[in-house]
């Protein structure tokens, strides 16, 4: 995945818009706009997208600190990569708002879920501490499976937005 001087500075900057819009959200816990980025980019970018969300995730530790907190960011974002590069590249225009939103707010209602496997390794939980921090998750999840789905409307303006400014 070579990447050339024009694609490098168009990731750079979608990764910093990513970081900044979870910045500009702080003040709503668990409703922002990184699943519809990461879905939009992968859509339009396909395997490339990874170097914004990465890029988004090398911020995020930089500017906010590497803690363990941190660590599930590595791949939690790639999990709803890799579920969108699954889905079938033509889906009929009437229904692709609501795949994508349905598959954003999937991503939402299990982040806690997904969460949870370094949780358990990095602070010893068995497997009922993990269920039992899922559970204490579930209103948070809720929220953001929530806001996941109505932030996605925009997912389908971005991804045309995208493929207009790639047409140059």
């Amino acid at each position: 995945m070579k990447l050339t001087t024009r694609e490098l500075t168009i990731f750079a900057m979608l990764g910093a818009v990513m970081y900044a819009s979870k910045m500009i959200m702080e003040f709503a816990p668990n409703i922002h706009l990184l699943g519809v980025f990461t879905i939009a980019f992968t859509v339009v970018y396909r395997k490339k997208a990874l170097y914004p969300i990465y890029i988004y995730i090398l911020l995020l530790g930089l500017f906010s600190g590497f803690s363990t907190w941190w660590i599930p960011h590595i791949y939690v974002w790639s999990v709803l990569w890799a579920v969108v590069m699954f889905l079938p590249r033509k889906i009929p225009k009437k229904t692709e708002p609501l795949i994508y939103m349905i598959v954003c707010a999937m991503h939402g209602f299990l982040y806690g879920v997904l969460y949870a496997p370094s949780q358990a390794l990095l602070y010893g939980l068995n497997f009922k501490g993990t269920i039992a921090w899922i559970i204490s998750g579930l209103p948070f999840d809720m929220i953001h499976g929530v806001s996941n789905f109505f932030c996605g409307i925009l997912i389908v303006p971005i991804i045309r937005t995208l493929r207009l400014a790639e047409r140059e």
